[in-house]
């Protein structure tokens, strides 16, 4: 009798385990998978290098390829952050630091010559959750200045610091530092003597230069800048760029200007700006999507196309923004012919695109 029951033990054992094992199979089915990922934590970055005049037409194969596989490290180096739990800031960092240490943009190693034939960078960085934000100017030693523009956010009681006084507490902070030569690129010195020839001040990579110089050419504004929403639903956005080539007087464009060039909100967005600074900075572009969406209830679609088609063409300005929204959703709008840009979202989902379309 208790072997019978035993065995009868046994099969229902087996029974359970084996309804068990069915109603897992049955769970993974493509519907229930795919309501399980629907389910993780939202979340996705976006990254451009510059808008402009970029035509293909005008860009070699080889210089094309460059670019496309350097917009991909940077975007995929920033999602690897955020896919394994990183914040946003820590994602938009990643990617932008790796643009910065490519001479293909105008920040960092790439950045354009002043006049007095000098370097000299701004970059800046905003924090959605607390709208803490950090901003540096016209520095010519720091290696990268998003990092000391996170430090300003991070580690001081101010928002922006310019100069020889932000060198200074990039120093104390222990930031690395470079000797000033680190910035040459032959192709850059060679723009700038030609913008001098020309006698006129133009900005990085104008139309105007008759498309003498690769790195001239088809890419008039070559900033760079990150947008990222991150698991635990917090936005930042960052900027860094080299300015215009043959500036003068100290001129400060509209990156390191919180609400101009880059600009993060929980509540709305977070964008990254490359125009024409002064522009930019008249409009607030960055700031002005942020509140059509709060205060008009626009999508940040909505918001970036008007913002970028019509307002800030009417002023009389040009160039493009690229944002992500609480939501998840991205917008990489520009009035120009072509805007160096990548995204990527939850699902792993790459794009890298350069031309106009859409």
């Amino acid at each position: 009798m208790k072997k019978i029951l035993l065995v009868f033990a046994i099969f229902g054992t087996l029974a359970c385990n084996h309804a068990e094992e069915q109603s897992k199979v049955e769970a993974a089915t493509p519907e229930a998978a795919s309501e399980e990922k629907d389910s993780l934590p939202n979340f996705g970055i976006v990254i451009h290098g510059g808008a402009g005049t970029i035509l293909k037409e005008n860009m070699s194969d080889s210089l094309e390829q460059q670019y496309r596989a350097k917009l991909e490290e940077a975007v995929r180096a920033g999602h690897a952050v955020l896919k394994r739990g990183g914040t946003s800031i820590e994602a938009i960092e990643q990617a932008i630091n790796i643009m910065e240490d490519s001479p293909l943009f105008n920040a960092g190693k790439g950045a354009v010559f002043t006049n007095a034939e000098t370097n000299e960078l701004d970059a800046a960085v905003m924090d959605g959750k607390t709208l803490n934000a950090g901003a540096v100017a016209g520095v010519t030693t720091v290696k990268n200045p998003i990092d000391l523009a996170i430090a300003v956010m991070n580690r001081s009681e101010h928002v922006m610091m310019i100069g020889k006084g932000a060198e200074t507490f990039a120093k104390e902070q222990g930031m690395e530092i470079v000797d000033p030569e680190y910035f040459y690129t032959e192709n850059r010195y060679r723009g700038l003597q030609r913008v001098k020839d020309s006698e006129k001040t133009q900005l990085d990579h104008d139309q105007k230069t008759a498309f003498l110089d690769p790195f001239i050419k088809d890419s008039k504004y070559g900033t760079v800048g990150a947008a990222a929403l991150d698991k635990y639903g917090n936005l930042a956005a960052g900027t860094s760029t080299g300015g215009m080539t043959n500036k003068r007087w100290g001129r400060v464009g509209d990156v390191p200007v919180i609400g101009a060039g880059t600009y993060a909100n929980n509540k709305t967005a977070a964008i990254s700006g490359t125009g024409w600074g002064e522009f930019f900075i008249r409009g607030v572009v960055a700031y002005d999507i942020s509140a059509l969406m709060e205060y008009k209830n626009l999508s940040l679609q909505e918001a970036a196309r008007e913002v970028i088609q019509k307002k800030n063409v009417d002023l009389g300005g040009n160039g493009g923004i690229i944002a992500i929204d609480h939501e998840g959703n991205v917008a990489m709008e520009f009035n120009t012919a072509g805007m160096y840009r990548a995204k990527m979202n939850k699902d792993g989902a790459l794009e890298v695109a350069i031309y106009g379309e859409k």
